[in-house]
């Protein structure tokens, strides 16, 4: 096909038309934006909804699965730094008692990692467009699982502190890698849909690693190692064989060459022009300072970021302490005590599955979505404040499980519809991500063995004052994102009528400010 031929020349049953060349799509008009709109509605109009859904059962099959296991490994290691405190627990063997380590002291465990994890987020992620999602996902994956096999050699806790200093640095940039590379596949008003299956993968990884972590306890003293060794070293090993999978099978961009593997150029193309203008793509060059300054200025980035900092300080802060809330209500004695963490997983799970049938109709706006969640997580937290009747404070770790959990997946796509361009798009999610991950380093300095004696009483305030801090900056972000959320909402509903009509939705977009 010549460079200015009409899409409408496309013929919609023909999967690859001969000469279709993925580089040369645009006519020579592409720089004139009415002609490429022109384009771009044929194009997509050649298609019927049944290859739309095709087209995308497929990206879902090669990205969903494989990404939701990425971000579940990365959360199992930070989980089971909490696990592993309570494993062999009141016995020589504890890692605690292995290591001569105050409660206090290990929580600079998860402090040290977070730490080079938050000041290392942005510069790394901007280097993602210039190594491509896949090396840039598995050079990380395979970098920390070989450092985390090495916490079963450590004898002090000064060489564990090193440790998570360089486990910290090799994560860095995962997740707003993660959240870039989807908005380079999806649109933003389905991005919810991914980021379920994330969280969903998440959750049921989380069940699988407690229950890892349960069955490893019964390995402490074989072999002359502790169950903490046995936890980090099998799990180290684990990921490093999954960071060479991650090498050979992780997409890169829609009209990336390796993408032709699995979608035709016609398919390519569809992939790339259903998403919003504002979207990332692979034409776009690996850093715009233009894009950098234009995301600094824009106040929805900080109350967006400051938003997740008041969020995950209360989220990693309970994280981290919950197998200890668990173990002293005393309900079970160890390592039966690892079990009781599953519930708050198990429903967790089905609370964010039921979000995609809430999002996939789009019922509810995201924001009032979104604030609905961190409402209830508040009523969690205010449960710890007002009883230590131990049935009440179990009740509540299970919610507050729950919802600290769930969040994320409202806000994430709600988020990533008012960014711009690939650098525009890594530097609000590396900004976002990074600020908002101090919420790791504060989160497990909360509970402090001084405040033992009430109940922590003090550390369920700070919480509770956190996430009422969360609750206003939603309400300032919804403010400042109200048109464009209007916009979704809308867009969202018509592309629904489309589909039930048997077309793929080519009318007015979603065009981010």
């Amino acid at each position: 096909m010549a460079p200015n031929a009409s899409a409408s020349s496309l013929d919609a049953t023909t999967k690859d038309p001969p000469t279709v060349d993925v580089a040369v799509t645009a006519p020579d008009s592409a720089d004139n934006e009415r002609h490429k709109a022109e384009y771009r509605t044929e194009f997509l109009s050649s298609f019927t909804i049944e290859e739309e859904q095709k087209i995308m059962r497929k990206v879902d099959l090669h990205i969903v699965v494989l990404v939701g296991l990425i971000y579940s490994i990365k959360q199992i290691d930070t989980n089971n730094a909490a696990l592993v405190k309570v494993m062999a627990i009141g016995k020589p063997t504890n890692i605690l008692n292995q290591l001569g380590m105050t409660s206090d002291q290990y929580a600079w465990v998860q402090t040290a990692y977070y730490i080079p994890y938050v000041l290392l987020e942005t510069p790394t992620i901007l280097l993602f467009k210039k190594m491509s999602p896949r090396l840039f996902q598995s050079r990380i994956i395979i970098t920390w699982g070989i450092i985390l096999a090495l916490h079963a050699a450590v004898s002090t806790k000064e060489a564990l502190y090193a440790l998570r200093v360089l486990i910290g640095i090799a994560e860095a940039g995962m997740f707003p890698a993660i959240m870039t590379f989807y908005t380079c596949w999806y649109r933003g008003d389905e991005l919810a849909r991914p980021m379920i299956w994330v969280h969903s993968i998440d959750q049921f990884s989380n069940i699988i690693g407690q229950l890892l972590a349960y069955g490893m306890s019964y390995l402490d003293g074989k072999q002359g190692l502790s169950s903490w060794q046995w936890v980090f070293l099998l799990e180290g090993v684990a990921t490093v064989i999954f960071g060479i999978i991650v090498y050979f099978y992780h997409p890169d961009y829609p009209r990336s060459p390796r993408t032709s593997k699995w979608l035709s150029p016609r398919e390519q193309e569809f992939v790339e022009l259903r998403l919003t203008t504002n979207a990332p793509r692979l034409s776009d060059k690996p850093f715009s300072l233009q894009e950098t300054l234009i995301t600094l200025k824009d106040p929805r980035l900080w109350s967006f970021t400051f938003m997740m900092l008041c969020m995950s300080t209360t989220s990693y802060g309970i994280a981290w302490f919950l197998p200890n809330i668990v173990t002293n209500l005393g309900f079970v004695t160890v390592p039966r005590n690892l079990l009781l963490l599953l519930p708050g997983s198990f429903l967790s799970m089905i609370l964010i599955i039921s979000i995609h049938f809430i999002y996939k109709r789009a019922l509810v706006p995201r924001p009032l979505f979104c604030l609905t969640i961190v409402g209830c997580e508040l009523l969690s937290f205010i449960i710890f404040l007002a009883t230590q009747q131990k049935a009440a404070v179990y009740a509540a770790c299970i919610l507050g499980s729950m919802f600290s959990h769930a969040w994320g997946t409202s806000y994430w796509p709600w988020r990533s519809s008012s960014l711009k361009g690939t650098t525009g798009t890594a530097v609000a999610f590396g900004i976002t991500n990074s600020i908002g991950q101090l919420g790791g380093v504060i989160g497990p300095q909360i509970f402090r063995s001084q405040w033992a004696t009430s109940g922590y009483k003090e550390s369920y305030g700070i919480c509770v004052g956190a996430l009422g801090g969360g609750f206003l900056l939603g309400l300032l972000c919804w403010y400042l994102t109200f048109d464009l959320e209007t916009q979704v909402r809308r867009v969202k509903k018509a592309r629904n009528k489309a589909a039930r009509e048997g077309r793929v939705y080519v009318d007015d977009e979603v065009r981010a400010a």
